[in-house]
């Protein structure tokens, strides 16, 4: 449970059978995979890992494969447990603490549309239900329609043990500046692979990936040269990945 929210994590693809059923043996070889490729950490089920279309059992089990995994290897499991219900956030952050995850990623509740208010009763409850796993927030207005104001973060940081790091997926670097400003403390992470060293240099601790999927060593070297200040090298290598994170997205997700 203190594993530093920092480094290159990728937000792990789940693959399918034709006949549409999750591939677990698929799903294995991709996160051994990840492993081999020295990614810091994996995050299953997070959005890109469709958990918003699965199953509860299919989202336990792929979090349960995951942390089984990574046990002792040196990459830790960010498990995605965020939803639009809190009641279910909080179970599925409860489960993954007890299956051995290293953390829990929760975004932004969507189509409800919360006010910032019921944002921070939300989140609040996850972190404390879970206290002391250390939890991501995951802000991504132009999915979940709301964005998570600074103000708000600061308050959850400030007013919980365990928040620990911010998913920032609002294309929007200035926040980062004043989130490292105002909540020093608080790991910001990129969650838009075509801003990754723009976060890094603006003083974020490390990425949450699409690309890496296909490259994690490669997106594990960046990271790791721009948190050692090698900034040359970084620029470099991120301005060689930069096109996948183009040809990857597509505006329906999942």
């Amino acid at each position: 449970m203190g594993a530093r929210i920092e480094g290159s994590m990728t937000a792990l693809v789940t693959p399918f059978t034709k006949d549409g059923e999750v591939d677990w043996q698929k799903y294995r070889s991709l996160i051994d995979r990840q492993i081999k490729g020295g990614i810091n950490w994996i995050v299953p089920m997070g959005t890109t890992g469709e958990s918003s279309t699965l199953s509860h059992q299919e989202h336990m089990e792929a979090i349960k494969i995951a942390v089984e995994m990574c046990r002792h290897t040196h990459t830790h499991v960010l498990a995605g447990t965020g939803s639009n219900s809190t009641r279910e956030a909080v179970e599925l952050s409860l489960f993954a603490k007890r299956a051995g995850a290293h953390g829990v990623l929760l975004v932004t509740p969507y189509y409800n549309k919360p006010t910032q208010r019921g944002l921070y009763l939300h989140f609040r409850a996850v972190a404390e239900a879970v206290n002391p796993l250390p939890v991501v927030l995951y802000d991504i207005p132009g999915r979940s329609c709301v964005q998570l104001e600074v103000d708000t973060i600061e308050k959850l940081v400030k007013e919980t043990d365990n928040i620990r790091g911010l998913k920032e997926a609002t294309g929007k670097i200035d926040r980062v500046v004043e989130l490292r400003r105002r909540v020093p403390e608080l790991a910001v992470l990129s969650g838009d692979d075509a801003l990754n060293f723009q976060i890094l240099a603006s003083g974020g601790k490390g990425v949450i990936s699409v690309v890496s999927n296909l490259f994690p060593r490669k997106v594990t070297e960046m990271v790791d040269y721009c948190l050692h200040g090698d900034w040359k090298r970084g620029l470099e290598l991120h301005t060689d990945l930069y096109p996948w994170s183009k040809i990857l997205f597509i505006e329906t997700n999942p």
